[in-house]
């Protein structure tokens, strides 16, 4: 879509954020049509379905790639700028599986909850620089994410029932997901203008204990929960 223009007159250029040279020639592009950048958004994302047993190395990697390193990835090059300017704002797109680690998508939750942890530490390394970084996890969208995402082959009998009840899960879950042409138009009540967390869509703080008690008694604990509402509250704490 390199030079293309979407509906709203905005330019598109073509952009790979597992690729360092393509990361340079976007961000140096808009460079040089913008003279600088004041907002960066990293939504770039994929998925890998398939129990962590029977996920390879290669794949989980391919997973990493896109959802962790490509968001240092791009965001590392455009820092510079917001630096010298003492102004900018970096938003990236983690996910409510950063918080909870569903059956078969045990690198996909993995890579998001290690984006969260980044973007935390980010946020405050460059506060005081004047540049402002928040997360927002989404739940459940109907995107086409899960239908480009690709498959582990089974490999153990032992998990047969398990990954058809995961999968029919996850169906139901995108079925009853949010359209994300409508996302962007209202902010969760409550969120300031430079927020360190903001969930997104149905499946927001509420959704979370919904999936929590769906998910297997031993990492759902009582303790574990009362644990996790704490994190949540400090969350949203973080300096502003």
């Amino acid at each position: 879509m390199s030079g293309a223009h979407g509906e709203s007159g905005v330019e598109m250029l073509r952009l790979d954020v597992r690729s360092e040279e393509s990361v340079a020639a976007c961000v140096s592009a808009v460079l040089d049509r913008a003279g600088h950048i004041d907002v960066l958004v990293n939504n770039a994302g994929v998925m890998h379905q398939g129990f962590a047993e029977e996920t390879g190395p290669d794949q989980a990697s391919a997973v990493f790639a896109t959802n962790l390193f490509g968001v240092a990835r791009v965001t590392n090059p455009v820092l510079p700028g917001m630096r010298s300017r003492r102004r900018g704002r970096i938003i990236n797109v983690g996910s409510l599986a950063a918080w909870v680690g569903e059956p078969g998508e045990a690198y996909y939750a993995a890579s998001k909850a290690a984006l969260a942890r980044y973007t935390e530490a980010l946020r405050h390394e460059v506060w005081p620089l004047g540049i402002s970084v928040s997360l927002v996890e989404p739940g459940a969208f109907t995107t086409g994410v899960i239908q480009a995402s690709p498959v582990a082959e089974p490999v153990f009998a032992d998990y047969d029932g398990a990954r058809e009840a995961a999968r029919r899960t996850l169906q139901e879950s995108l079925r009853r997901g949010d359209d994300p042409r409508t996302a962007p138009r209202s902010s969760p009540p409550g969120t300031s203008r430079d927020p360190a967390l903001v969930s997104a869509g149905r499946c927001g703080h509420t959704a979370w204990w919904r999936v929590r008690r769906r998910a297997p008694n031993q990492t759902g604990g009582r303790g574990w929960n009362r644990s996790s509402s704490a994190v949540c509250t400090t969350k949203s704490s973080v300096p502003a």
